[in-house]
């Protein structure tokens, strides 16, 4: 959007007119009516689209199936992709004005594709592929024909791509339909879903509490069952804290195994770090089967930057190597996470795996190596969208705004030392015989709006490009058990005001995630891996 001096509105105007034509976009029949919306002091809006009667049953069964269901039943033939698609986009309307997760919508679009997908059924009898007729939804950042990515920055509203990133082109070509984009944190850069544009994504199971960034509009619409299957990016925890915080499934590939082409990103050019695109499930066999189409699809036909890797059969040994990362030596998790560490050690013990102790010596290199390479063009860059439409810095992001520019000369050494912290890092890993590592995703379960801390749990892992699943162990906060003990002694700065702000009260019956991390480009078998832990945990 452009005036006709040739100067671009402020952010603020800008920010008023995407509002509401984000709501404008949602058809009269799909808006719920105010009497009908749950009070803003309930918390938990999990059962709301159940229990307030605005969906029909035939809706709420359809949204109900996940995406593994749903694929099943619509090559069959057993349910019409219209049908399907209509339920979801509905639903999505519902879970947008109850937590504020969306910031596209595709309606049109997505109802005449699940047509043509139905017409294309009944007249051949065959599938259009693999995700026949599916429903996903994408995370903001996903480029497509008319539509904006604004990355939660005002400055690119207005600007609609002329052009559909790869994976959603590779995904509709395996029968899949996008039908919404979903909210995220300023650049992607915040460990929550809040900007100056669409405001802030709240956690459906408690509204008080975050879903988590920068993925955390996909985590939000799929605990609401907006989606069945959401697909994210991560570049230091974007896909995996919002699956901690949410209670839900993903999985952080190594870069080069999923197309990232023609995405947008807070920060172009930075490639220090890679971010990574992935999937958001409520089951992991929908992870499995989204990363299975996704690779055999041979993205590497569509982006240079992919691997010529096809999906592989994995086989586990009987007996598997786990090292357990009680604490990363910079924070303790909360007391809930602990736990549910602990317990899955005991039951990976008594089923005969060999669990041993990982010495997290290498944990805090590994975070302010991220730091420095995310703050190495001083900011800048995200300055300038900024200043565009004098949008002003957000309190979460003080450390790009004071940041200060590499040179290249101490940017090359800065690359020098990930390579070498790379090297030692896999080093050690194979002196140790292990074929995974289990640690907490999140210090957290999830916690209150505006104070989520530290990333250090999923960051190395981004420095490192490491295989990781975020998956809910089944056990959930209990406000009696998950105290802070006695004798807790913070670890840091960060780690005393994590558990200061801990309020078991808060967080009480929320999910409580872990991490299982394998080694660069191992995405078959740390899946592999986490099944066979959630057949001990029973899940």
């Amino acid at each position: 959007m452009t005036l006709m001096n040739g100067s671009r509105p402020s952010w603020e105007v800008l920010a008023a007119q995407k509002q509401k034509e984000l709501f404008s976009s949602i058809p009269a029949e799909w808006r719920v009516p105010g009497d009908l919306l749950p009070p803003a002091s309930q918390d938990d809006v999990t059962d709301w689209p159940e229990t307030s009667g605005w969906l029909t049953a035939q809706e709420v069964s359809i949204t109900s199936l996940d995406a593994t269901t749903l694929v099943g039943q619509l090559t069959a033939g057993k349910l019409k992709s219209v049908d399907v698609v209509r339920a979801f986009c509905k639903r999505a309307c519902a879970a947008h004005q109850l937590v504020n997760c969306l910031s596209e919508t595709l309606f049109e679009r997505a109802l005449a594709a699940a047509e043509a997908r139905d017409e294309y059924l009944a007249k051949t009898g065959q599938p259009v592929g693999p995700l026949h007729g599916l429903p996903i939804s994408l995370k903001d950042n996903f480029n497509l024909k008319g539509r904006d990515s604004t990355v939660g920055i005002a400055s690119h509203i207005g600007d609609p791509s002329r052009i559909d990133s790869t994976l959603p082109q590779l995904l509709e070509a395996a029968g899949a339909i996008v039908y919404v984009k979903t909210n995220v944190p300023t650049a992607m850069m915040i460990a929550e879903s809040v900007n100056n544009v669409f405001g802030r994504t709240l956690n459906p199971r408690n509204r008080r509490t975050t879903s988590g960034g920068s993925s955390g509009g996909e985590s939000a619409l799929l605990v609401l069952k907006g989606s069945p299957l959401g697909v994210g990016s991560d570049i230091g925890g974007s896909l995996r804290i919002p699956a901690a915080c949410s209670g839900i499934f993903t999985i952080r590939p190594s870069f080069g195994r999923f197309p990232g082409r023609d995405c947008r990103s807070g920060m172009p050019g930075q490639e220090a770090v890679q971010s990574v695109n992935g999937p958001l499930a409520r089951t992991l066999s929908d992870v499995i089967i989204y990363s299975q189409v996704v690779i055999n699809s041979q993205p590497w036909l569509r982006d240079p930057k992919c691997l010529p890797i096809p999906w592989r059969k994995e086989e586990l040994p009987e007996k598997l190597k786990i090292g357990v990362m009680w604490n990363d030596s910079m924070v303790i998790p909360t007391p809930p996470v602990a736990r549910a560490l602990e317990e899955v050690v005991t039951k990976l013990r008594k089923a005969g795996h060999d669990v041993v102790d990982w010495d997290p010596k290498d944990q805090p290199e590994g975070t302010q190596l991220l730091g420095r390479m995310f703050l190495a063009d001083g900011g800048k860059t995200i300055r300038h969208e900024l200043q565009r439409t004098g949008e002003p810095w957000r309190d979460e992001m003080l450390d790009y705004s004071a940041a200060q520019e590499l040179g290249t000369s101490e940017m090359w050494k800065l690359h020098l030392e990930r390579t070498a912290f790379q090297n030692k890092y896999l080093d050690r890993w194979n002196a140790a015989g292990l074929d995974a590592i289990l640690c907490p995703t999140t210090p957290y379960s999830t916690t209150k709006n505006g104070s989520f801390r530290h990333v250090g749990y999923t960051g190395v892992f981004n420095v490192l490009d490491y295989s990781a699943v975020s998956f809910p162990t089944g056990l959930t906060v209990d406000k009696a058990k998950d105290t802070v003990p006695p004798g807790y002694t913070p670890l840091s700065d960060d780690c005393r005001a994590i558990h200061e702000t801990y309020d078991p009260e808060l967080v009480h019956g929320h999910p409580i995630s872990l991490q299982l991390v394998a080694r660069r480009l191992e995405e078959e078998k740390v899946l592999a891996m986490t099944e066979t832990i959630l057949q001990l945990l029973k899940l």
